[in-house]
């Protein structure tokens, strides 16, 4: 196989799996989701999802958001981990919010950038699945499986990301970085990986890392 080929046998492999795609993170505007995705560095989608419904009850927007105190969100969300970070960020990006932008989160990548505790990845999902921008945000299984599949060398999140954004369609940038994390967590994750339900990997997979899986299976 061409490396074009691989990239059409992922691309329609994972539409298949994922006609429909569900949004890991629970929320009902761009500024839920913004709270949702920054609260989600180093956690888990299920436990933020546990945690901002009691967050939200007390403010979901940024007006409420600032009336609370950074010890008092820090205190709801604290079982997300990074707590004192977190709380830091969310109460300063929301008074940035009202003062800057009328209370609306800027659909522009650069300016997301410039909010406390928002990075590149936080400000990538916030445009791609809020505002509908083609971006590519990167996370571990994203990272993982653009190695796996030999799409990228795994050098860092920054080549990945640039070599996704080459090799994918930017009109199914939105869509396809949500099937292959969903991908990467139902069929091909990091530990207890069971090659012969991914389809994908045992199909395009770097020559290095099936060798590797079968050796170390052979033990």
């Amino acid at each position: 196989m061409t490396k074009a080929e691989k990239v059409q046998f992922t691309i329609k492999t994972l539409q298949e799996i994922y006609p429909e795609i569900p949004v890991p993170l629970a929320h009902k505007d761009p500024f839920t989701l913004l709270i949702a995705v920054l609260m989600s560095a180093q956690s888990t989608d299920v436990r933020v999802n546990q945690i901002t419904p009691l967050l939200f009850k007390r403010a979901d927007n940024p007006y409420d958001m600032v009336k609370l105190s950074v010890e008092e969100i820090r205190e709801i969300i604290r079982p997300v981990g990074l707590s004192p970070m977190k709380s830091k960020g969310i109460h300063g990006l929301s008074k940035i919010l009202i003062d800057k932008y009328g209370g609306q989160v800027p659909m522009d990548l650069e300016l997301l950038k410039e909010l406390p505790a928002v990075g590149h990845k936080t400000a990538s999902v916030v445009v791609s699945q809020a505002f509908g921008i083609p971006a590519f945000p990167v996370d571990t299984h994203i990272h993982r499986l653009m190695y796996r599949w030999g799409f990228s060398n795994g050098k860092n999140v920054v080549q990945t990301e640039r070599d996704a954004k080459r090799l994918f369609p930017k009109d199914i940038w939105n869509d396809l970085h949500l099937q292959i994390i969903w991908y990467g967590r139902e069929y091909s994750p990091a530990r207890g990986w069971n090659l012969e339900k991914d389809i994908i990997t045992k199909t395009v997979g770097r020559k290095s890392v099936l060798k590797e899986y079968y050796r170390k299976k052979r033990k």
